[in-house]
């Protein structure tokens, strides 16, 4: 049986500071399409939470194929959870293709976000790391190191 087409529109995230999380991501090259608060019975329905109030931001990758969705909750009250492993179910990382990792982690220091352990080299192909970004986000940074 064929598939119907389909499209990623966007990856989603909660965030407990849209504005501090905004200014991560625009600070590694994304930009703002638009910001807005959403609520209403057409944001209960769709989201499927009663009362949902929320701001919310558009981000796009530089490249114009990727977007992130940012929100945070007005109402109801975010519920806090611990950060993601690498090893649970769920929403696991976002990753990028950077053309310097370095510049990338210097970026992401800035925002007191830093390696879960290191910069690794795979194969001499990729140099790959992992971030805790705003919000405990997993965030990878990969560099094609086959691209020079």
């Amino acid at each position: 049986m064929p598939g119907v087409p389909i499209a990623l529109e966007n990856v989603a995230i909660a965030v407990r500071d849209l504005d501090a999380t905004i200014r991560f991501f625009t600070d590694l090259g994304l930009t703002v399409l638009g910001r807005d608060e959403v609520s209403g019975a057409w944001a209960d329905t769709a989201v499927g939470l009663d009362g949902n109030h929320a701001k919310i931001a558009m981000l796009q990758t530089p490249d114009g194929h990727g977007r992130l969705e940012l929100f945070e909750y007005i109402h109801p009250d975010a519920i806090e959870t611990e950060p993601t492993l690498p090893n649970e179910i769920g929403m696991h990382r976002v990753a990028f293709s950077v053309d310097d990792i370095d510049d990338a982690l210097a970026i992401a220091a800035r925002h007191g976000c830093h390696p879960l352990r290191g910069v690794a080299n795979y194969a001499d192909v990729y140099k790959l790391t992992y971030v805790r970004g705003p919000s405990g986000i997993i965030v990878m940074f990969a560099q094609d190191l086959t691209a020079r």
